[in-house]
């Protein structure tokens, strides 16, 4: 598949414009101030447990209606239901932040992503990015810090906009943000059954996997893709300066 005629290249977060660490003290002690947060006395760790039962069964209900919730009613209606509903929606930001702290680890910026990202937008792209998230501001809050928050045109978030991939309306509301039509869109992701299916069923014009750094490179998902990359780097290769 040629990327001629690419004008937008949206991109997935976890796992391609940044990768977590695992690190179980890090870990432990997002479980812990969680916790202390939520106003819980339980151990951290039973704490957190009984919010992964109910994270889990949101999740997969998720999964089949394809939408997510808003970050406030997240909190207010599936983790912490039985909390004062004012102080929940205060720190609900918080609260997102040292969940994913606690499940997920370190997120960490790939080494390759801002030279990138700043080089693609100097060729002459569009960018933007699609992800299913349960954060509404962390994403643009780590762009302001890692300073690209002014190559990306678009953001969709699902938490934001309700939708959740694969489902293709969350592309074709990406495309109509950023003013370009879905043949000429590119997306960059690391998931066969959201990035992949979603991208071709919304008929973008170029889809790339890129492997996980967690489970290796898997030649057999060449076949999904138009391009199948080790790290975000390769792009410069794909896409060359706009004229």
């Amino acid at each position: 598949m040629s990327a001629s005629n690419i004008q937008t290249i949206f991109f997935d977060i976890g796992s391609t414009l940044r990768v977590t660490d695992k690190d179980p003290a890090f870990i432990a002690e997002g479980r812990r101030k969680l916790a202390e947060l939520a106003g819980s006395k339980e151990d951290p760790q039973a704490f957190y447990d009984k919010l992964k039962a109910r994270y889990d069964v949101y999740r997969e209900r998720s999964k089949i209606d394809l939408l997510d919730y808003p970050e406030i009613e997240f909190w207010q209606q599936i983790m912490l239901p039985d909390v004062e509903p004012e102080y929940v929606a205060a720190h609900a930001q918080e609260l997102t932040t040292l969940w994913r702290d606690g499940t997920n680890g370190k997120r960490l910026t790939r080494f390759d992503t801002v030279e990138t990202v700043r080089e693609l937008y100097r060729r002459g792209y569009k960018l933007g990015v699609i992800a299913n998230t349960i954060t509404e501001t962390e994403i643009t809050n780590w762009m302001i810090e890692e300073g690209i928050s002014h190559c990306f045109t678009t953001t969709i978030l699902s938490a934001k906009v309700r939708l959740r991939k694969p489902d293709p309306a969350i592309y074709h509301l990406a495309c109509r943000c950023c003013g370009t039509p879905e043949a000429g869109c590119a997306y960059v992701g690391d998931n066969i059954d959201r990035d992949v299916e979603g991208t071709r069923a919304a008929g973008f014009g170029c889809m790339i996997l890129i492997h996980d750094p967690k489970k290796g490179r898997v030649e057999e998902k060449r076949e999904a893709c138009d391009y199948l990359i080790e790290n975000l780097g390769e792009l410069l290769d794909i896409f060359p300066a706009r004229t």
